[in-house]
């Protein structure tokens, strides 16, 4: 008997663009800060909420479909195990700085992918000629929102990076584009023999410094202005560069990583890590929907293969060049002068 074909693959796919929206528009609303203090029934969770009687039953049981909330037999929401950990603002392991720049940034954009894939051009906020960063920097609010969104999603590799590469061989690092701070302030908490730098564009100093001093961090971690383009990088052991190199075009990807070269001592180590696609470009879903965004965010910007970034680095001179997994979605590169 033949296979019977069923399109709800293809529709599941089409429309997770209402899922998605959701449960942005549920961070953004503030849902899960709201559940952190104590699980809710429909009316106080709504007017807590201020949802008009019309949305808030549906909103919050597409939640609880959604297996971002929960509902008992007395009708109180409560956040799950998993929304309680992580979109909670109160948290130390609060990644929904990403989510809310989505919701306020992403989302609008990608509807313009249409026009991003016919002329392969930009089609964000800066799109009538202006630079991306320069925009997102200089509107203080904005910055705090890009600056979480960055947090966000280096928690995880900061946290695989402090527990598996041998900090012990090293005393001084870099993170390369530190933005809030969180790779710094995770490699420092973990080994209290490391000193760090955290590098970017000077606008980022005091949301930088704030982040590190709440740590209590600020004598072993500091922070040091500078545009990697224009400017030589830190004189440390080890230079980190996450969620950096695909932001460029490739001429501009190798110079940051020719600069990386010529800052290093004989010894030091470069690491570089992204949504890495996979070499076949075949499975990893989210480096190409990264390398699509990249697309629609930057003027030359693009994800690449593991294969791409070791060719990089060795044709720069690094040497024992390898790519490794480093936390879910994420893998890196690694080099030694």
């Amino acid at each position: 008997m033949a296979t019977q074909l069923n399109p709800k693959g293809l529709f599941d796919v089409a429309f997770s663009f209402m899922a998605s929206r959701t449960v942005l528009s549920a961070v953004e609303l503030g849902v899960f800060g709201v559940l952190g203090q104590a699980p809710m029934p429909l009316d106080a969770l709504s007017a807590k909420l201020k949802l008009h009687p019309r949305s808030a039953r549906d909103f919050l049981d597409a939640l609880v479909a959604l297996k971002f909330l929960t509902r008992d037999d007395q009708g109180l929401y409560a956040n799950t195990p998993e929304t309680a950990a992580f979109l909670d603002p109160a948290k130390p392991e609060y990644v929904g700085g990403m989510i809310e720049m989505a919701s306020r940034r992403l989302y609008g954009f990608w509807d313009r992918l249409p026009t991003a894939l016919r002329t392969g051009e930009l089609q964000n906020e800066v799109k009538d000629g202006l630079d991306l960063f320069d925009e997102l920097y200089k509107d203080p609010d904005r910055l705090e929102v890009f600056l979480g969104g960055m947090s966000a999603i280096s928690t995880g590799p900061a946290r695989a990076l402090a527990a598996r590469f041998p900090w012990t061989d090293y005393k001084t690092f870099a993170d390369v584009g530190c933005a809030q701070g969180v790779m710094p302030v995770t490699l420092a908490s973990a080994h209290p023999h490391l000193r760090g730098i955290g590098y970017d564009l000077a606008a980022v100093r005091p949301v930088f410094e704030r982040f590190v001093t709440k740590h209590g961090l600020s004598q072993r971690v500091t922070f040091q202005a500078g545009s990697f383009f224009t400017d030589p990088l830190p004189d440390v052991d080890v230079l980190i560069m996450g969620h950096i190199l695909h932001d460029w075009n490739l001429e501009q990807k190798n110079f940051l990583i020719a600069a990386a070269y010529k800052a290093l001592k004989p010894g030091g180590v470069f690491i570089a890590y992204d949504a890495m696609i996979d070499d076949a470009r075949r499975e990893n879903v989210e480096g190409l929907m990264m390398s699509l965004n990249m697309l629609i965010e930057t003027r030359g910007g693009f994800d690449y293969t593991g294969a791409d970034s070791r060719g990089w680095f060795e044709a720069a001179g690094f040497k024992n060049v390898r790519t490794e997994p480093l936390s879910p979605g994420r893998s890196m590169t690694l080099g030694t002068k």
